[in-house]
């Protein structure tokens, strides 16, 4: 990330790494592979040609659907960051809700194992391209879906949800955490086990009868899903805020501790650290924000009106029988907006002022930032971009959306 800011600048650009930089418009995000392997290079998430008779595999995919249903809130906060709020669940990326898309042939598997024992694999079939003069091509049996946040593409898992601006080593630690954590559990009960391989097949079973509610091979971005979800218990952590809390819940403490990755007292200032940084970024935002609709939106809006009242008042004056419904509508619409401009920047200078002094609480204060500087941030930014459609261009104070997108 360190070294797209530097090019950019060395060709007079500026790398813009915000998840969602212009509203309407799609922002970024990062997609992080992972898979696991053994110290000699055997990827202990490939499949095979018979996947239901990889016992290996099935271990491990089972310990990974474990790990993503026990651990999700956890996930969910490794892909958390206040750009990132912009995106999630809004049709471009994948909802906030954790689940694991994998695919008809594995999906299929499962369900053969939660009712007594996997005895076949669904192949991908072929794909028709249309074209009388191409051959059918084999289908990847694991197939596509873009609306997963957890997806597993072939032999390892796409984690969809990483903010563009973050760093991947938390989504990583994170996921290698929960899963050593279900292959620890796993592990013991093998030790033990006087048969391993009825051991497995029990294993397996419980998995796949316990946890497949975190499985999910439908379109992540329907009502439905969100409906759906709810129904299968499984947690919709829709901000940052929420999702933050995450860090100091006792069974993520507990397993963070148990593998000596963070300790308690790190897990403990990373939640304050993020919190604070979340403070602090609203706040700049919601200042920036005010900064920008009092000194120069405002007055720019004053003026174009000025301009077009003065307009009218000349055209009138000559006496010539001229219609000024269309300039009279324009100003009459200008002016309600300039001030409904004022009216929601004061009362967002107020909603700043109450959360920037709710001091003691960390995430009390947050929660302000969240849901009422932010959302009052929202309404305030719908009238200043009505504003920016019936403004003259050479009038507006900064670029508009056409200049930016078309002529940078």
């Amino acid at each position: 990330m360190e070294l797209m800011k530097k090019v950019a600048l060395r060709h007079d650009l500026v790398c813009l790494l915000h998840e969602k930089p212009f509203a309407g418009i799609n922002g970024s995000g990062k997609h992080n592979n992972w898979s696991m392997g053994t110290d000699d290079g055997v990827n202990l998430l490939e499949p095979g040609h018979t996947p239901h008779d990889n016992q290996q595999f099935l271990v491990f995919l089972s310990a990974v659907i474990k790990a993503v249903d026990e651990y999700a809130d956890l996930l969910r906060v490794s892909a958390a960051n206040p750009g990132n709020d912009h995106r999630l669940g809004a049709n471009e990326a994948p909802p906030a809700i954790i689940s694991i898309f994998l695919g008809e042939q594995l999906q299929d598997i499962l369900e053969q194992i939660e009712k007594g024992g996997a005895t076949s694999s669904k192949t991908g079939g072929l794909m028709e391209i249309g074209v009388n003069t191409l051959p059918a091509l084999p289908k990847d049996a694991t197939d596509r879906n873009r609306t997963s946040p957890f997806a597993f593409t072939g032999n390892k898992f796409e984690f969809r949800m990483v903010p563009s601006s973050a760093s991947i080593a938390a989504p990583n630690y994170i996921t290698n955490t929960i899963v050593a954590e279900a292959l620890d559990e796993i592990a013991t009960r093998l030790e033990k086990a006087a048969d391993v391989n009825t051991e497995v097949n029990a294993i397996l079973t419980e998995i796949a009868t316990k946890h497949k509610k975190v499985v999910f091979n439908g379109n992540g971005y329907s009502d439905e899903w969100v409906a759906e979800a709810e129904k299968r218990g499984l947690p919709n952590i829709k901000t940052t805020v929420e999702a933050i809390k995450a860090l100091v819940a006792e069974k993520n403490l507990a397993v963070m501790e148990k593998h000596g990755v963070l300790s308690r007292v790190e897990m403990e200032s990373r939640y304050e650290i993020e919190l604070e940084n979340y403070i602090k970024t609203i706040n700049i935002e919601a200042l920036t924000m005010i900064e920008m609709a009092k000194r120069e939106i405002l007055p720019a809006v004053i003026n174009f009106a000025t301009n077009l009242a003065t307009s009218i008042n000349e055209i009138k004056a000559t006496g010539i029988e001229v219609d000024v419904t269309a300039q009279t509508e324009l100003l009459t619409e200008v002016s309600s907006l300039a001030a409904a401009l004022k009216k929601n920047t004061a009362v967002l200078e107020a909603a700043v002022e109450k959360a920037s002094n709710a001091h003691g609480d960390t995430f009390e204060q947050a929660s302000l930032f969240r849901f009422d500087v932010f959302e009052k941030m929202g309404t305030l930014r719908g009238v200043a971009d009505t504003l920016e459609t019936l403004v003259e261009k050479d009038v507006w104070p900064m670029p508009t959306y056409g200049d930016l997108l078309f002529n940078v």
